[in-house]
């Protein structure tokens, strides 16, 4: 599937792929993009809950992406097992890959549905028009 960000950040790291594809097709550089979720030590929001990576698991995914044999470009998301996931790991599993922590563990202590978190948008609240007008 062709990029689709929902926001300048996501612009921004569509943008840096797309350069790093360049780089591997014209230099034969090997390059892995990670596709980091919301690295915190622990969920703070309910987005969190489908978004997290976890310490440990990010360790294994640079682990995973730093001596995985012949790649030559990948993209790929970094995110722990997490039950409400809704990104695709296939990338990270076919690099070696196997997150083990899951933020469902946190979901009881934090925010109810409906927090300013919630926009249905993968950048969360940062993705939403009134965020992206200010800065363009």
């Amino acid at each position: 599937m062709p990029p689709r960000p929902d926001g300048l950040y996501g612009v921004s790291k569509a943008a840096v792929e797309a350069l790093g594809r360049l780089y591997a097709d014209k230099f034969g550089v090997s390059v892995v993009c990670l596709r980091i979720g919301s690295f915190e030590n622990a969920p703070t929001e309910r987005r969190h809950l489908a978004t997290w990576l976890s310490p440990r698991d990010c360790l294994g995914f640079v682990r995973a992406a730093l001596t995985a044999p012949g790649i030559r470009f990948t993209a790929g998301y970094a995110v722990s097992a997490n039950t409400r996931r809704f990104w695709d790991i296939e990338a990270g599993a076919a690099l070696g890959y196997a997150p083990v922590d899951d933020a469902e563990v946190f979901a009881s202590g934090l925010p109810p549905e409906g927090d300013s978190a919630e926009s249905g948008l993968q950048g969360g609240a940062y993705a939403s028009a009134e965020h992206t007008l200010p800065h363009v």
